[in-house]
């Protein structure tokens, strides 16, 4: 069968593994999409993605098929990509609805703003609006088009499968839960398919050419490699530091946790890893509890995070204006010195009320509203920063006196729904039935909740089916009393809004635990991440905000005493409870009396010391995780040299070529499918000392093979393998050092193509 025979029948072939190629793709694109569902909520976003991407890789598919250059296909996908983003989010400024304009990608940076803010404000899984949906677009777009030249033109569906793997695995460490299995089961499914339709392929082109098949043991690696990753991934990844809250994310080895203000919790709840995430040194009688983030609106299923308008942190710290109290209400100045350790939030923690902020690096905006601090780019990691803060401290008569509220207060802190359940309201009437002030209602309230009646539980609420802080939930939990801080809190602020008290709800860290005693510059206490919790909190006119704690056994309870008989103001908190007492615990690992629903939750005879013991396993089989990534290329491009010098071994002076541009390409050394065989190997030998008769033992042999049919030599073989390796200890001598080891662990020639003398060689047979 002459070779020109050979092309008119594997054009057929082509075709359809190019298509069977594609489809595979966007299967694979499609699954490792699916665990986005944990950050971003479903929406017309997801339709624009599955549409743009298949609109793309059916753009390359078409270009593939008339058998046009292989890089014009990413040309079009492009332009394909462009277009219908145009029509999708840039109709208004372009020609015609599609084609784009100067001032369609002037709004481009406004739309990336856009996406920027609902990151920064939203709660998982967010509602992704104009801007966020973009980007999302946009981005598996980008991706769509790197992969299909990954898959198609460098026919390395392996490399294809670790960096799907990398972004399927993204939104599980944003928001850490259980492992997508469907999704990473669809993923691997495509990935195999990839891999076996890749296979075949290349085993039907060398079958055609009379080449040695590739070895088998290339498939059998590529498969182990993939199989590896999804392995690290499904095992490291739940043995990251786990959250008290789904709002507080953990992670060891420098990473830390984060803040990530969601009042909805999950099954990583259960059995948090502590680590210490900041220490406090202050001038207070008490370690104070510190806020990171408030959430005043709330729609009957969720509590949203305030996002009102910020302003700039200045280099003094002067952020908020001083505080306001009605005459005759002590104000109480402290100062507080927070070293952040394994912290990595956009949202600082500091003590209530703050005043001056100092000593922050990079940009901050304070919340004149709330008084919170937070960042659009920095990070709250390695942050060593002063807080001063005048806190009100009323006696009890005072706060009786005040009314809640204020003429300038928003009214939807005191709204809700239509559809509250009726038992809240009734049973928050009859709890506080007798009480003479709002003080009073908000304390009896309080007191009920820290009563016998209710019981810290970690398992009652997901036992129950109540595990939320919406009005349903808020009702179950007043019918099974026992939950954790997040119920508490919102049962408490549900039930002060039924009365027309306003609330809001806190984020934040408890009180620390005393490390040292006092000291010139205050006692110090340390904060760990178990210790993120959420409390109550309600306005008094002349007073301000007011922190409740209603979470049974936990914190320390707000209390006023009288001021009869002292002439002053009494201290705001219960004189006989500190920071340190064993009421102060965090809200995920409370004092275990009298509940032997927790008393095995970490498992019969474990101690928090072997507990601590195993945390070096998650950094490192991260580390691991890593190394595999950062090895992958170099493991891939030694299967690559060992299949085409096997081929080259069996007489094929093609693949022993290629091996040689393959060389050069990695060493940074050009090599052009625009320039000939005899052209290259004068400017190998003239400008990098190549032994003249290995390299002319090599052009001379794909010269043969590009017009004889009968070219190919079994015996020749050897002689083809020693030159080539011969060429490539000249080239990588001749190399800096830093140039041999770019091109051992990230080798060029996975990436950029080097010389078409296939498409040259069928040009010719053709």
């Amino acid at each position: 069968m002459s070779t020109a025979d050979v092309t008119v029948l594997r054009t057929p072939r082509r075709r359809r593994d190019a298509t069977l190629l594609t489809v595979g793709l966007f299967a694979a694109i499609a699954s490792a999409m699916l665990p986005v569902s944990s950050v971003i909520a479903p929406g017309p976003w997801v339709v624009g993605a599955v549409f743009v991407t298949a609109a793309v890789l059916g753009a390359g598919l078409i270009v593939r098929v008339g058998r046009l250059p292989a890089v014009l296909a990413s040309v079009v996908e492009v332009a394909v990509a462009i277009v219908l983003l145009t029509a999708i989010f840039g109709r208004p400024t372009a020609l015609l609805g599609v084609i784009p304009t100067p001032a369609t990608f002037a709004s481009v940076p406004d739309l990336l703003a856009a996406a920027s803010e609902e990151i920064r404000t939203g709660v998982a899984p967010v509602d992704a609006q104009t801007g966020l949906s973009f980007l999302l677009v946009a981005a598996i777009a980008g991706l769509a088009v790197v992969l299909d030249h990954v898959v198609l033109t460098a026919r390395m569906p392996l490399l294809a499968g670790v960096g799907l793997v990398a972004v399927s695995l993204i939104p599980t460490i944003a928001i850490p839960s259980d492992i997508d299995i469907v999704g990473f089961v669809l993923l691997a499914a495509a990935l195999m398919f990839l891999l076996r339709v890749d296979t075949r392929a290349r085993t039907a082109t060398s079958s055609s050419r009379d080449e040695a098949p590739p070895v088998r043991g290339v498939s059998a690696t590529a498969l182990g490699v993939a199989a590896v990753a999804v392995i690290v991934a499904v095992v490291a990844t739940p043995l990251l530091p786990q959250p008290d809250l789904r709002f507080a994310t953990g992670g060891t080895g420098g990473i830390g946790t984060t803040i990530n203000p969601n009042l909805e919790l999950g099954n990583d709840l259960r059995q948090p890893r502590e680590v210490e995430v900041l220490s406090v040194r202050t001038t207070a009688p008490t370690a104070p509890y510190l806020r990171a983030v408030t959430l005043s609106r709330f729609d009957g299923a969720v509590w949203q995070p305030d996002s009102s308008d910020t302003v700039p942190v200045p280099a003094e710290g002067a952020v908020f204006d001083p505080v306001t109290v009605a005459e005759g209400v002590t104000v109480a100045d402290y100062d507080t010195t927070v070293t952040v350790d394994q912290l990595d939030s956009p949202w600082l923690p500091v003590p209530y009320p703050a005043s001056t902020v100092t000593g922050l690096t990079g940009d901050w905006l304070g919340m004149p509203q709330n008084r919170t601090v937070v960042t659009r780019a920095g990070s709250t990691r390695e942050q060593v920063y002063q807080v001063q803060a005048d806190v009100p401290r009323p006696t009890l008569e005072q706060i009786r006196s005040s009314a809640v509220g204020g003429p300038n207060l928003d009214p939807s802190l005191t709204s809700l729904p239509d559809d509250v359940p009726a038992v809240i309201g009734d049973t928050a009437r009859e709890v506080t039935a007798g009480a003479q002030s709002p003080y009073d209602q908000l304390l009896a309230l309080q007191t009920w909740f820290r009563s016998s009646e209710f019981r810290y539980s970690l398992d009652a609420p997901v036992e129950s089916g109540f595990d939320g802080a919406g009005v349903d939930a808020v009702a179950d939990f007043l019918e099974v009393r026992a939950g954790y801080c997040v119920h508490y809190a919102s049962a408490f602020a549900v039930m002060a809004r039924s009365l027309g008290i306003p609330a809001r709800i806190v984020i934040g860290y408890l009180p620390g635990t005393a490390s040292s005693t006092a000291q010139q510059g205050g006692t110090e206490y340390t904060v760990s991440s178990s210790q993120l919790h959420a409390w109550p909190e309600v306005s008094f006119e002349g007073i301000g905000w007011v922190p409740f704690e209603p979470t049974n056994s936990l914190g320390v309870p707000t209390n006023f005493a009288s001021g009869s008989g002292s002439g002053g103001s009494a201290a705001t908190d219960a004189p006989d409870q500190n920071a340190a007492s064993p009421d102060a615990q965090p809200s995920t690992a409370p004092s275990q009396a009298g509940r032997p629903d927790l008393g095995e939750q970490n498992g019969p005879g474990v101690s928090a010391g072997q507990r601590s013991s195993t945390t070096w396993v998650a950094p490192a089989l991260i580390a691991l995780a890593l190394a595999l990534l950062v090895f992958v290329p170099s493991v891939v491009r030694v299967v690559r040299r060992r299949r085409r010098l096997a081929a080259a071994g069996a007489g094929d002076p093609v693949a022993a070529w290629r091996a040689l541009q393959e060389e050069a390409v990695d060493l940074g050394i050009p090599a052009s499918g625009a320039e000939s065989p005899r052209a290259f190997a004068a400017r190998l030998m003239g400008d990098h000392g190549v032994d003249a008769d290995d390299v002319g033992l090599l052009r001379a042999a794909v010269e043969r093979v590009s017009y004889a049919e009968d070219a190919v030599d079994p015996a020749s073989g050897p002689a083809l393998v020693s030159a080539v390796e011969r060429i490539r200890a000249r080239l990588r001598s001749g190399a800096s050092p830093a140039r041999r080891l770019l091109a051992s662990l990230f080798p060029r020639s996975l990436v950029v193509r080097s010389g078409a003398v296939d498409a040259e060689r069928e040009t010719v047979a053709g």
